[in-house]
Formats: C-alpha cells, sequence, structure tokens
C-alpha cells in the first residue's frame, strides 16, 4: 500500500530549475499517492509563466503577488496538504528527490513518524564553505542538546513528517528558522526517528544561493524560542 505524499515547493525566481525538479519529482509517483504544490512567492522571472504552461506536473498552485520569503510560501503549502506525511522540497536542484525513496521505504517498512536527511552521511556531496560546515556543527549540536536528539545536519531540507505532528499556526517565522521551528514541534511528538544519507549538490551565491552566515543567529534564537514554547 502506497503512503499519502505531499510535497510543497516555495519557488521565486527559479525559471532555469523549475522544470526540471518537477521532472524529476514524477520518479515519486511509483511509490506514494503524490500530490505535488507549488507556491510561486512573487517571482519576477518567467517562473510563473512556466508553471501555467505545464500544469500537469503539479496538483495545486498557489501565488503570493509579493515575495514575503520561504517561511511564508511554506506556510501557504502547509495548509492545503491534504496527504498523510509531508516534505519540503527547494526548486534550485541542490537535492535531488529520487533521495527521497529510502524515505518513503523507510516509512513503510518501519512506520516512521520523522525522517531528517543528512548531508554527511550520505554517499557523495559537494565541498561546503567551512563557515557554513563550522555554523551547522555548531547548531546541530545545540538542537541535539535541548531536544535530546543526535541528528548529525539538523538544516538539511529533506525533513519528511507525518501532517499530524505539525500545528502550522504554531510557526512564526517567515525566514531560515522556521525550519528549526518545525524540526522541534515535530521531534516533540514523533515516536521513531530516523536520519537517511542523502546527496547534495550545493548552489553558489552567484547562481542565486540565499542563506548568509548571519543567519545562524536567527536560527539559534529560534531552536531556543521554539523548544521553550514547546516546554511551557
Amino acid at each position: 500500500m502506497k503512503i499519502s505524499l505531499s510535497i510543497i515547493i516555495p519557488v521565486y525566481n527559479e525559471q532555469k530549475t523549475i522544470l526540471k525538479i518537477l521532472k524529476k519529482i514524477d520518479v515519486l509517483k511509483k511509490y506514494s499517492e503524490l500530490e505535488i504544490i507549488v507556491i510561486n512567492d512573487g517571482s519576477t522571472d518567467k517562473t510563473l509563466e512556466i508553471l501555467i504552461e505545464n500544469k500537469n506536473l503539479y496538483t495545486k498552485l498557489i501565488e503570493i503577488k509579493n515575495n514575503s520569503g520561504k517561511g511564508k510560501a511554506v506556510m501557504e503549502g502547509l495548509k492545503k496538504v491534504k496527504s498523510d506525511y509531508v516534505v519540503i522540497q527547494d526548486a534550485d536542484l541542490e537535492y535531488d528527490p529520487v533521495d527521497l525513496i529510502l524515505f518513503i521505504k523507510k516509512i513503510k517498512n518501519f512506520g516512521a513518524d520523522l525522517i531528517l536527511g543528512s548531508r554527511f552521511i550520505g554517499n557523495q556531496r559537494s565541498v561546503l564553505h567551512f563557515w557554513h560546515m563550522l555554523g551547522n556543527k555548531f547548531i546541530t549540536s545545540l538542537f541535539n542538546l535541548i531536544n535530546n536528539t543526535t541528528f548529525s545536519d539538523i538544516y538539511c531540507c529533506y525533513m519528511l513528517f507525518k501532517k499530524d505532528n505539525l500545528d502550522e499556526e504554531k510557526l512564526k517565522s517567515l525566514r531560515w528558522g522556521q525550519h528549526a521551528e518545525i524540526l522541534t514541534y515535530v521531534v516533540g511528538k514523533s515516536n521513531r526517528i530516523y536520519e537517511i544519507g542523502i546527496n547534495y549538490d550545493a548552489r553558489k551565491y552567484k547562481d542565486g544561493k540565499k542563506i548568509r552566515y548571519f543567519d545562524v543567529f536567527s536560527v539559534i534564537y529560534w531552536i531556543l524560542i521554539t523548544r521553550i514554547k514547546t516546554i511551557f
């Protein structure tokens, strides 16, 4: 029996890659009942035009008129999810949807509530910037310490979880801290948690990579404040 899975794809000015990522996701239909929700977050290039011309590659299209950030786009997507499980997929080709086949199999075989990917235990990945690696190690250690977990890469974007274990109305961050919010809430309600190595092909800032070194401070804030909320 196939699991039902919603893939949320926030998109902002990804005319070069959006069609490629949608076609890659198509392979997952063999392993799950798939719902694909694309959120166009105020793109100013030809992203929306491409999406309209390829309606057969997704289930729902949500349009945000003015760019509001990935966090807002994810919130809007979560409101429309109808599946039992959900995962967020960036449209920039850094993450390969083929890796999600292993996630789906883990759910079917072991009843996982949450599966987090890791770029550090996978078979192959592009070499990361040193300061990105250092920041990731720090926030991962902090998260593990206060949540009693042993993840190796909490800011891997591949996080597949039971939709019922997250109340999207509680989410407040509109930027990079939202990932920490979601993970904290879901970890607190999950019994069976797994980590799976994934392949990673990091793009450079000149190609449109948006995260910056100083974003780590926002992430630390949301790790701490969200954990406090789950306690009190």
